[in-house]
């Protein structure tokens, strides 16, 4: 969940994940494959959803500790052995994750009932896209190769403009109120002539 949330990864993504993918020392991880769960329940790998999908993320430092406990604990030591797993070993299945994960429970519990899992991805790109960082590279980050799925990101985090506005404001009211005090006008203030 860490890294579907901190590398903006997709659930085909991150369960297509092998050991070689992910290098905790370089702080990265490399997307190159997918699962996708047909309707049928046949799971195929392939590329990722978007050509610009296969691409190499760059990991946060504070999560790394806890990925190497997870690769410590529960993948075997071969270069191909996948990151998450199923019960039996295999390709994890969206279908049963929210059971054997036991999601709903904990969703509920740290009070955000009807979170989903790809939500964590959006949280993911929200952050990325309030670092200030630039249309080009957040679309690199979260593979997409559609400039207008990263805008959104982008717009959404541009509230900049409306703590820019309360900032004017707030310099507006508070010369207005020393004007008010005070006949003469503050140091600085340009008035209208007329």
């Amino acid at each position: 969940m860490l890294l579907a949330t901190f590398a903006s990864l997709r659930w085909g993504e991150i369960t297509a994940l092998t050991r070689a993918d992910l290098d905790p020392d370089a702080g990265t991880v490399r997307v190159r494959l997918a699962y996708v769960e047909r309707s049928t329940g046949e799971l195929v790998l392939g590329p990722p959803k978007s050509k610009a999908g296969k691409r190499i993320v760059g990991i946060p430092q504070a999560i790394i500790p806890a990925l190497k406990e997870h690769l410590r604990l529960y993948v075997k030591p071969d270069a191909g052995a996948l990151i998450f797993t199923g019960v039996k070993g295999g390709p994890m299945r969206r279908s049963g994750f929210n059971k054997l994960s036991g999601w709903v429970e904990a969703v509920k519990a740290i009070g955000v009932p009807g979170l989903h899992f790809h939500d964590l991805r959006h949280t993911g790109n929200m952050i990325a896209a309030d670092s200030g960082a630039g249309l080009k590279d957040l679309m690199a980050r979260m593979g997409h190769d559609n400039v207008r799925a990263a805008m959104i990101y982008q717009h959404a985090v541009r509230g900049a403009d409306k703590l820019i506005t309360e900032a004017i404001d707030k310099h507006l009211i508070g010369h207005e109120r020393a004007r008010d005090e005070d006949d003469d006008d503050p140091p600085g203030l340009l008035v209208p002539a007329g």
